[in-house]
């Protein structure tokens, strides 16, 4: 016996719920919604609209099943590859039909004394009471605030670079005096503040550049939200802290940027004492600018790669590249050809894993120079590598605009040639 698709859902809910240990999602508001938006996302590089998630919960009118790419990320979130790894993880419990048959035996008569009748009627009496209170705690739903009330603002230290601190102004003496207020300085909850509401300002330090869409949360509901980008001038690299909220090594322009290149080679490792085994340091190149109207809907991208360390734990040479969006995310994998049965290619909300699509055509030769080109027009994305079409995928978020590129590599790694183009003309990331 197999569960039907509706069933699996809701042992997907269930699951979710015993994840996140916030209760019963029949009483979540919108909030917790625009929390578990996030945290998917931080947890997937995959966005599910909050409206979607509604849905699903039994929040909203739902008309249609979940796109395979939702159900796929929902599944990735409780930890199984894809959606039909949680579903085949299902063990289904025997049907009455399926169980064995016991002879039916009349039941002995009971007297039932008036103490008892008295404890029974009581008991009723309580158990509606409590079905009546949970029934109006569903029902009640936090007055909606007026946003007009309140105000926020992020204001940069300094105009690029990092680290990089940030100054919150607001504004939230609107409040009820029982009010909490916090600011959630990017999409991870971790890095949820409660501020004093008579107060006005707050202030927080960014380690990694980035585009967030900080917020002002009165109580569960937010009130107002503010985009910040933490910018770099031009090139930026560094090796990640392997601590959480621990500011991670950057390195000086001079170290890394060789003519036409960026790059960070075995002997600059060796001079700040990191070691390739057993854990290869994990490398990041960042470049975060404004890049004008450029949309994620209709651009080309290329850029040329290479990563020369293939020891030990460094077998499979894989490399990351990330086209870093307001509200979205594209990462394309490259790896050594041994390896392709392990990546995944995140667009925009389409989550290809190795598993259930053949992405072969991203395994390479990262010990010589590799061009990636990305060509998407109207939301078709198709990817190149060495000029041989690797995969070919539809998005279906919403359109957003680019705002940076990002480059994974596992102990070294070069980055050369780098543009992109679209609608408002075409930027060349060049090396300074």
């Amino acid at each position: 016996m197999e569960y039907s698709e509706a069933e699996n859902i809701e042992k997907c809910k269930k699951a979710i719920e015993d994840k996140l240990n916030w209760g019963s999602s029949a009483l979540w508001l919108n909030y917790d919604f625009e929390r578990l938006n996030e945290q998917i996302f931080a947890e997937t590089n995959v966005q599910i609209s909050v409206s979607t998630l509604k849905r699903i919960f039994g929040k909203a009118s739902y008309h249609s099943s979940p796109s395979l790419t939702t159900l796929n990320t929902l599944a990735q979130f409780i930890g199984f590859t894809n959606w039909r790894g949680f579903t085949k993880s299902i063990v289904p419990q025997p049907t009455v039909s399926d169980a064995p048959v016991s002879p039916v035996i009349a039941p002995e008569p009971v007297v039932v004394t008036k103490n008892q009748r008295r404890y029974f009627i009581y008991g009723i009496i309580s158990t509606l009471a409590i079905i009546s209170l949970i029934a109006f705690m569903v029902q009640k739903e936090e007055p909606l605030l007026d946003s007009s009330k309140f105000a926020f603002k992020a204001n940069k230290i300094v105009t690029e670079g990092v680290p990089n601190s940030v100054i919150f102004t607001y504004d939230a003496t609107a409040t009820n005096i029982n009010d909490s207020v916090f600011i959630v300085q990017t999409w991870d909850m971790k890095r949820r503040k409660k501020v004093d509401r008579n107060a006005h300002n707050h202030s927080a330090i960014y380690y990694y550049p980035g585009f967030f869409r900080t917020k002002l949360i009165v109580n569960k509901q937010i009130v107002k939200e503010h985009d910040l980008q933490i910018k770099t001038a031009n090139w930026l690299a560094l090796v990640e802290s392997k601590k959480e909220a621990q500011m991670p090594l950057y390195f000086a322009k001079p170290e890394v940027l060789k003519g036409d290149e960026i790059s960070i080679d075995r002997d600059l490792l060796k001079k700040y004492n990191l070691s390739l085994q057993p854990e290869a340091p994990k490398i990041r190149f960042f470049n975060q600018t404004d890049l004008g109207e450029l949309m994620n809907d209709n651009f080309t991208f290329e850029t040329f790669l290479k990563n020369d360390f293939s020891d030990g734990t460094g077998a499979c040479q894989k490399v990351q590249v990330l086209i870093q969006c307001k509200d979205d995310i594209i990462i394309i994998p490259l790896c050594a050809k041994a390896c392709v049965g392990n990546i995944n290619l995140v667009a925009c909300g389409t989550v290809l894993t190795s598993a259930d699509a053949d992405l072969s055509g991203f395994g390479c030769d990262l010990n010589q120079w590799t061009k990636l080109r990305v060509e998407t027009r109207n939301k078709q994305m198709t990817f190149f590598v060495n000029d041989k079409k690797a995969h070919t995928l539809t998005f279906d978020h919403n359109s957003t605009g680019i705002v940076g590129l990002q480059y994974r590599f596992e102990g070294t790694g070069a980055v050369k040639d780098t543009w992109i183009e679209g609608a408002g003309g075409k930027h060349e990331f060049v090396m300074k």
